[in-house]
């Protein structure tokens, strides 16, 4: 799976392997094909913007913004999606942290969602009536929960081999 993440927001603290693993990690729950292409761009807040008035025709920036290249659609039980390159999702730390302190789960957390919550927007999931916004998060739900398990086994077994040492 290529999955290329580009920090051109100027926010030095982000960590685009961590971004990698999760978009990964996304991308295997809704069984992608593993050679399928993703791009995660971080952009500033005036970048933001002008995609949100250009693509969206709403001012100000956003927290996400998906553009998808393919029609992919996740696999079914027993099968993968189609290979494809599945598009761009474009996220906004500044937005993002002003949003997590908000929700009070913090910028980290945020980025998550919103970097799961993009992906799902490229495979074709929406929340624009009630049914599609249950199905969505509760997909994306799901699969953070299950990212942080994942992550908390990881930090837990990196503790465990510095302990070693």
């Amino acid at each position: 799976m290529s999955i290329d993440v580009a920090n051109e927001s100027g926010v030095s603290t982000m960590d685009e392997e961590r971004l990698s693993r999760l978009a990964r990690h996304v991308l295997d729950a809704m069984r992608v094909h593993p050679l399928a292409e993703l791009s995660v761009v971080l952009v500033d807040e005036g970048t933001m913007t002008d995609l949100h008035v250009r693509w969206m025709d709403e001012p100000g920036p956003t927290d996400v913004l998906s553009f998808p290249m393919d029609e992919l659609r996740p696999g079914g039980p027993g099968r993968t999606s189609d290979l494809g390159v599945l598009g761009d999702v474009i996220i906004c730390p500044q937005v993002a942290e002003r949003q997590g302190e908000e929700a009070g789960h913090g910028t980290q957390a945020e980025i998550d969602l919103l970097c799961t919550h993009g992906i799902l927007h490229l495979l074709g999931y929406d929340h624009a009536d009630p049914d599609e916004h249950k199905e969505m998060f509760g997909l994306q739900g799901e699969i953070l929960a299950s990212w942080s398990e994942r992550e908390a086994a990881r930090k837990a077994e990196l503790e465990g081999d510095e302990t070693a040492r």
